[in-house]
């Protein structure tokens, strides 16, 4: 049976359209399908289709840009509601349908089996648009991306006639599906069709188990912070933390390192906010040993760090409330602008001169604004750069400018930041990260238009060669394969290809 439209005086349409995470955006469907099954997905598809409106998935409102709340979709397909969580025998994996969030699946799976899945840092993200980017978070230094654990993918696709239907594919040899699953393992969301459901497994696992099928959940985790006040960090100061911080990366990114069992990010807020801080999560046996030799290799030649706290936990209790200053929101939400680079070595002289000018002059009145420094690599860099969908297996550092507003009247001024900032950090190659040398380009689990911009992107580099690298042509052949009248598209969608 097909599924109700939700109409916009229902208050089930606002619940869905108002979910979203960015507050920039604003969608006006003609109406929301609020999905159960996978054969409700495939009777909405197939309507929307044969009515010539345009369709978008959601699952948990995350995306930062407006690719749901776009004002040309006419439908939001909304499998929040497939929220199942469970262990198929026949498959030898667990399968979680893409309505589940984050935190909800770490419940799940540590409650159930006690094992866990490195999903995102956000307990609120939908898995059904997250897993399909790659999906980093606090563990994937130690266990490296989602997408790496994902054995099969359930996804309602649309042929040439405009017939829907769901497809299984698999990480198997010998599955003819081989390349939909490939590409649900970094090629991003809104490109290909509506995932209704992943099966998770360790490439090696043996046996029936379910409890053996993915790595073990830590038992604790121990989270730290301390901060540096702005009054007592000039020029050279910040210069020192900021290699420090970078030579730090560059010492620890090995998979077979003692300190991937640490992720850490050095919040750098603008001058304005009055402080730089640095918070991370440790699970490593001997953790306060392990954050004091992290927190001592930053503060090299710096004044002591204040406000330290140090504080260990149960895994799951982390994991459904992580780092809450971290993630904590105004009522209503805030319009966000985050603008994602991957290092392959620390910043340069130059580049932290930048940094310091952006975000110490004060004709940027911007208290939002912050450059965000997260530790990665480790396990993420064990996979080839084509073994999955996701190039980006070199870099050390994930790089994010970020701001955010709560008065529509700000958005200029806070978007001129974002963006000054991020181009003149990359301005020797054309004010994005190119592949190379320096750079691993960007992740599109953390989308960004400008890229696609020749006023922002003056590199030559298309914006799919930041995102996808190599991997594109192989993408767009899987495009033209399952989704060939280009019915799942946005800004940044994958272009159909020969």
């Amino acid at each position: 049976m097909p599924s109700e439209r939700v109409l916009a005086d229902d208050p089930r349409y606002a619940a869905t359209v108002e979910k979203r995470f960015n507050k920039r955006f604003r969608a006006r469907p003609d109406y929301v399908r609020l999905v159960s099954s996978t054969d409700e997905v495939v009777a909405a598809v197939e309507e929307a289709v044969r009515e010539e409106r345009r369709l978008v998935p959601t699952s948990g409102g995350h995306c930062l840009e407006g690719f749901v709340a776009d004002p040309d979709v006419r439908v939001i397909v909304d499998v929040s509601p497939m929220k199942r969580v469970y262990h198929d025998a026949a498959r030898r994996a667990i399968a979680v349908e893409a309505g589940a969030t984050v935190g909800e699946t770490f419940r799940a799976l540590h409650e159930t089996w006690g094992t866990v899945v490195p999903l995102g840092e956000h307990p609120a993200i939908g898995v059904g648009g997250h897993v399909l980017g790659g999906a980093f978070g606090f563990l994937c230094r130690q266990l490296g991306l989602a997408a790496d654990y994902l054995h099969a993918v359930e996804v309602v696709v649309v042929d040439a006639d405009g017939r829907a239907r769901a497809v299984v594919a698999t990480r198997d040899g010998d599955d003819a599906h081989r390349d939909l699953w490939w590409a649900h393992t970094g090629g991003g969301g809104g490109n290909f069709g509506v995932v209704t459901r992943y099966w998770f497994r360790t490439p090696d696992a043996i046996g029936d188990d379910p409890a053996a099928l993915l790595p073990r959940a830590p038992a604790s985790v121990t989270t730290f912070q301390a901060e540096w006040s702005w009054r007592d960090v000039a020029r050279a100061a910040f210069a020192r933390l900021l290699r420090n911080h970078g030579e730090w990366c560059e010492r620890h990114a090995g998979a077979d390192s003692p300190n991937a069992t640490l992720w850490a990010l050095l919040e750098i807020h603008r001058a304005q906010f009055g402080k730089i801080l640095v918070r991370g999560v440790s699970t490593d046996d001997d953790a306060e040993r392990q954050i004091d030799a992290h927190l001592a290799a930053l503060g090299t030649g710096l004044p002591v760090p204040s406000n330290r706290r140090v504080e260990r936990m149960p895994w799951l209790a982390f994991a459904l409330d992580p780092l809450p200053e971290l993630f904590a929101s105004p009522p209503g939400g805030v319009s966000v602008k985050v603008k994602d680079a991957l290092l392959k070595r620390r910043l340069g002289d130059r580049q932290i001169d930048v940094a310091y000018e952006w975000l110490t002059r004060d004709d940027h009145d911007v208290p939002g604004g912050m450059l965000g420094l997260a530790t990665y690599g480790g396990r993420v860099n064990v996979a080839a750069a084509d073994a999955t969908a996701a190039p980006q297996r070199a870099a050390i550092v994930d790089l994010a400018c970020s701001t955010g507003w709560l008065d529509p009247r700000d958005e200029a001024r806070n978007l001129a930041w974002a963006r000054g900032i991020y181009g003149a950090l990359f301005d020797d190659t054309g004010g994005v990260p190119v592949p190379g040398d320096a750079y691993d380009g960007a992740l599109i689990n953390h989308p960004d238009v400008d890229l696609a911009d020749p006023a922002y992107n003056t590199s030559g580099v298309p914006w799919h060669a930041l995102y996808y690298q190599g991997n594109y042509p192989r993408l767009q052949r899987v495009k033209a394969r399952w989704d060939p009248r280009d019915v799942f598209r946005h800004a940044l969608s994958v272009r159909p290809g020969g």
